[in-house]
């Protein structure tokens, strides 16, 4: 199984508490297609709504193919997310709960297919965010003295 990491939306584990993850497979056109292999995309800022019982993907920049001409997509349009009916009711109801929000993670391709990690997440508040900062800053000082300890040993 080969897995090929297109994209990755870092700052979304910086931003929300990742409570489960999910994948899905994207509907794209050619020209999306072949810009995503050439690493062409972006997830700032996109998120994924149930609408009509379908999954959509919303925000999410694909850059147009360079000898695309004008068979090219449009770089923001909205794209469909390819998940089981059932998985997609489930998720509807879990995201109609308080402030539970659809977060892409990372786009990649397995097995020639292109997939998305879906994250279902909650919003840090500030606080939270600081608290983990000085955590994995804590974490970094403690690991730099263990190894300054063990040159002196």
């Amino acid at each position: 199984m080969s897995i090929k990491t297109v994209t990755e939306n870092r700052k979304a584990r910086h931003e929300y508490h990742i409570l489960e993850t999910y994948e899905a497979g994207l509907a794209l056109t050619g020209t999306e297609v072949k810009s995503l292999r050439a690493g062409k995309a972006n997830l700032q800022d996109s998120y994924a709504r149930v609408e009509n019982a379908e999954l959509m993907l919303y925000n999410m920049h694909i850059s147009p193919y360079e000898q695309g001409n004008r068979f090219n997509h449009e770089p923001k349009r909205t794209r469909r997310l390819l998940m089981h009916k059932q998985e997609i009711m489930r998720l509807l109801g879990k995201t109609r709960e308080k402030g539970l929000a659809l977060i892409p993670l990372k786009v990649y391709f397995k097995n020639g297919l292109a997939k998305v990690e879906l994250a279902l997440a909650k919003g840090k508040k500030l606080y939270d965010r600081r608290e983990d900062l000085a955590a994995r800053d804590a974490k970094r000082e403690m690991e730099r003295a263990v190894r300054e300890r063990m040159k002196k040993c």
